[in-house]
């Protein structure tokens, strides 16, 4: 059976949808408002940073219609969390789609890695999307529809070199997505998470500033991916854009490589 173009342009539509998009203000985030934006969609963005993030806003805000907002919250942080899904909710009436971005990142040798630094890795990367799914969920089963993506890391399928606490907490999340996708899955609602290889963000730029060799690092880092260049954010915004939209509606507990084939 052949699919009319207009299919196409129907599962992209956006419109009448709400989305949370945590640690949205640069990089991976922002370009997956701004899709979604122009999809149609209204947008919370969320961030520890508020000046960032209402720079985000007004940058997103030139386009015709846009409809976004940024609320300042540290998903680390338990009650931030359930302060972002009732904000949304005070807001929009409503939540559609849910994308837990926010991540931290740090290489450190696991004798060197503090219980603060490990506290903040995987209360970031993993207990923020838990509890951001804990509180989102039962507006999420209202609606008999939704999805849910969470941004994990070709290290959350891999061990990455000094990135013990990080793999602990991406792979956490890999698994934790598989376990909500099965949770969910007669509630209509779908669960997935994106696992990228290095983008060029601003994570990716705290990082080379604690190398020694900067420019060192980042050709030997680049010369380690198949395709031989690291990805761009928008590369992996599209994929979550397309698992937020109908044209995945058969896709849940699935994790994404999106990482120029390093994990091949």
């Amino acid at each position: 059976m052949s699919l009319e173009p207009s299919f196409f342009k129907n599962q992209f539509d956006f419109s009448g949808k709400v989305a949370i998009i945590t640690g949205g203000s640069s990089g991976i985030g922002f370009e997956t408002a701004r899709m979604l934006l122009a999809g149609g969609a209204r947008v919370l963005l969320t961030g520890r940073d508020e000046i960032k993030g209402e720079k985000a806003v007004r940058k997103l805000g030139k386009g015709p219609c846009q409809k976004i907002n940024f609320l300042k919250a540290d998903v680390s942080k338990t009650g931030q969390c359930k302060k972002i899904i009732c904000s949304t909710i005070e807001q929009y009436g409503k939540i559609d789609i849910v994308i837990n971005n926010a991540g931290v990142f740090k290489a450190n040798p696991i004798e060197n890695v503090t219980e603060k630094e490990f506290d903040w890795i995987v209360d970031t990367n993993l207990k923020g999307a838990f509890f951001i799914c804990k509180y989102a969920v039962p507006y999420l089963k209202k609606n008999k529809a939704g999805a849910v993506i969470n941004v994990s890391s070709d290290a959350g399928l891999q061990g990455n070199n000094l990135s013990s606490a990080y793999c602990a907490s991406k792979g956490g999340l890999t698994i934790f997505t598989k376990a909500l996708a099965l949770e969910l899955a007669s509630y209509g609602i779908r669960v997935n998470c994106v696992c990228p290889g290095d983008i060029a963000t601003p994570m990716l730029d705290n990082d080379l500033e604690t190398r020694s060799d900067s420019k060192k690092y980042l050709k030997a880092l680049t010369e380690s991916y198949p395709v031989g260049r690291l990805g761009r954010p928008e590369e992996v915004a599209s994929v979550i854009c397309f698992l937020a939209s109908g044209a995945s509606g058969f896709v849940t507990g699935a994790a994404w490589s999106v990482d120029g084939g390093i994990t091949a």
